[in-house]
């Protein structure tokens, strides 16, 4: 039952969280510090209390290990945020984000000397494809006058460019700091949650460097329009409010909500389980986008999101898995 319970919040949580932060896009495009700041800063302080007890919990892992990944993990999720400034739309930010086993085998061959199975293989050239279809169809779809990152000139071209350009440097980054946690845990065991306390709070004082487009930022969601009188009728003390700071508050209470939920279904269930919900989960906030805020998505999108998707399984091996699991029972 509590995994259940975990399966529903993780869908709940986690695309309720994407749902907000493209209304946060939608606003403010280039919100993308703010937003990370404040993620944060509350995962942070959430871990102080709940995890390390104030500061009277004794850390399971030396603190110099955790030094090591945090400017990494710093620097991913600033980029990652970051690149939504460059005209990515978040449909591509979301494919290319689920394209991180890709970045995973590539370093884990080059790095840790892995070897994988022909299937492996097989999944991560589909992937590779999948994600250069959506690339390519998104640069296509630039070009019509209805897209709303429509390209008007070469600078625009080269504007987006540079984001794709982010969005796979922070594929590599993040799969780099994979291995990095991989090689930790080996050594000193699993400890998920003070891992995250630490990756959120040592990084804090790197948000000094962002300080001046935070605060600009901060002033545009000061200047936000309130919510629709449809919504305020409802909630009434939300008139007093900008949009953008409730749509900041949604977007940082569900990815608590998300980090937790997920938290609890990998200590619930087994690895198969927790790869189809992660999956899954990322495939409706996916459809979800395209539906409710309209975002384009052609054949060619359809063609490579299933390419993304179908290899991310193929990876996980899940039929395999399954039949070693029904043999079992």
């Amino acid at each position: 039952m509590k995994s259940l319970f975990a399966m529903l919040v993780v869908f709940i949580g986690c695309c309720s969280n994407v749902f907000f932060l493209e209304l946060l896009i939608k606003e403010d495009s280039g919100s993308g510090n703010l937003i990370t700041f404040a993620q944060f800063v509350v995962i942070a302080v959430e871990g102080f209390i709940t995890t390390m007890r104030f500061g009277t919990k004794k850390t399971e892992v030396p603190f110099t290990e955790y030094l090591k990944m945090v400017l990494m993990f710093f620097v991913v999720s600033v980029t990652n945020n970051y690149a939504l400034s460059f005209n990515i739309a978040l449909p591509l930010h979301m494919i290319f984000r689920a394209g991180s086993l890709l970045a995973n085998m590539v370093l884990g061959i080059l790095i840790l000397k892995k070897r994988y199975t022909t299937m492996k293989y097989l999944s991560v050239i589909m992937i590779s494809i999948g994600i250069s279809v959506c690339t390519i169809a998104s640069a296509k779809e630039l070009n019509h006058s209805e897209s709303e990152n429509q390209i008007t000139s070469v600078g625009d071209f080269v504007w987006w460019m540079i984001g794709i350009l982010l969005l796979t440097f922070a594929l590599f980054m993040s799969a780099r700091m994979g291995i990095m946690q991989e090689v930790m845990y080996s050594k000193f065991g699993k400890h998920p949650r003070e891992a995250l306390f630490f990756t959120h709070a040592l990084p804090l004082p790197g948000f000094l460097l962002l300080f001046g487009d935070i605060s600009k930022h901060i002033q545009i969601a000061n200047m936000s329009a309130p919510l629709d009188s449809t919504v305020i009728s409802v909630i009434p003390f939300l008139n007093t409010l900008p949009r953008i700071w409730i749509y900041l508050l949604g977007n940082i209470f569900t990815q608590s909500i998300c980090i937790n939920a997920v938290f609890v279904l990998t200590t619930e269930c087994s690895s198969l389980a927790v790869t189809l919900v992660v999956t899954l989960r990322k495939f409706v906030s996916l459809l979800f986008s395209i539906w409710y805020f309209q975002n384009p998505f052609t054949t060619l999108h359809w063609f490579g999101t299933i390419l993304v998707f179908g290899g991310t399984l193929v990876f996980s091996d899940i039929p395999s898995l399954m039949r070693q699991k029904s043999k079992v029972n």
